[in-house]
């Protein structure tokens, strides 16, 4: 299934039924009078979150939703029959945003939000309404209400446990795959993930979720490489693990480039609590790896773990760092 954490859609409530206008008339019954019946509501539209979506592509292809209009009424004062609501079910962790893209109208946190994105208008009023004692035969009507109609963004933010980060080729797919059953694309070119990928890692009887984005490089904030789009995926996450690539030329520069890239971002991001593991260890000597994490340590001021990927080497370690992190959070 294609990802997809964006699109744009129209939405348009029902309108309401008309009012009817009529009157009693039957053989044999004296007395007539105004009987004509209410029109009814129009169908709402509602969007709810549900479990077992990771993708927006259900909204690429059809991009106009409307909701079923109020019928209208009729004689014998019979109501006409609401309009059925229409549902837009959505990942957990979408956002519902206004026209600027920048207005947030509705975040769908939890399993089973649901919110009235466009109210159904109002059926109009039948005859039966204005009779009197000196009007015994109306022949005027309330018009129903016209239902909401507006444009609006869906985005969707992953709800995962830690978010992976670092430059491209840092070995995030690799690590994804070693911790858990996903299999991301892996390749030694860059940019080899080019969407978002969800892994869970079992420790210890617990689980957690662990997301994988594309690489960042300099200037990503500025739109270079495939810019800060995806970050708004670790938004949501508890703890961030960044990997820093050990073979590369200047693995402080890199691991600078990438926290800088995250501050420029906002969001919060600069804020989560980090683990930092230097990767690929396992095609390092002994006293490069001591070099390596004694000035990555002095740099970011907390502790490097060595790791690799490919053998597994410290990834124990690693996991049982990110599972306390968690576990800190939810006891908040």
């Amino acid at each position: 299934m294609k990802f997809l954490d964006q699109a744009k859609v129209f939405i348009k409530a029902g309108d309401g039924g008309s009012g009817c206008v009529a009157f009693r008339r039957e053989k044999f019954i004296e007395f007539g009078g105004p009987d004509g019946g209410d029109g009814g509501k129009g169908g709402d539209v509602i969007i709810e979150a549900v479990p077992n979506l990771n993708t927006l592509i259900d909204y690429r292809y059809q991009q106009h939703f409307k909701a079923e209009r109020g019928h209208n009424g009729m004689g014998k004062n019979c109501a006409g029959r609401f309009g059925k609501d229409l549902i837009m079910r959505v990942p957990v962790g979408t956002q519902v945003l206004a026209d600027d893209k920048e207005t947030v109208l509705f975040d769908l946190k939890n399993a089973g939000d649901r919110f009235v994105l466009a109210a159904g208008g109002k059926g109009g009023l039948g005859n039966v309404h204005f009779k009197s004692s000196t009007n015994q035969a109306p022949r005027q009507s309330i018009p129903a209400e016209m239902g909401e109609e507006l444009w609006v963004w869906l985005q969707l933010k992953l709800i995962a446990d830690v978010g992976l980060v670092g430059m491209p080729n840092a070995g995030k797919s690799t690590f994804l795959s070693s911790v858990s059953r996903a299999r991301p694309k892996i390749a030694d070119y860059p940019f080899t993930t080019l969407h978002p990928q969800l892994g869970v890692v079992y420790l210890h009887d617990q689980e957690y979720i662990i997301a994988d984005i594309p690489g960042l490089i300099e200037g990503a904030h500025m739109g270079a490489g495939l810019g800060t789009r995806f970050l708004g995926h670790v938004e949501r996450c508890r703890v961030l693990l960044h990997l820093v690539d050990g073979t590369a030329e200047d693995p402080v520069r890199n691991y600078e480039t990438v926290c800088q890239e995250i501050e420029n971002y906002g969001g919060a991001l600069g804020e989560k609590d980090v683990v930092v593991a230097l990767n690929k260890c396992d095609a390092l000597t002994e006293d490069e790896i001591t070099d390596k994490i004694a000035v990555l340590e002095k740099v970011s001021g907390q502790k490097v773990y060595p790791i690799s990927a490919q053998s597994k080497k410290g990834i124990p370690v690693v996991l049982e760092t990110l599972l306390d992190y968690i576990n800190k959070k939810e006891e908040l």
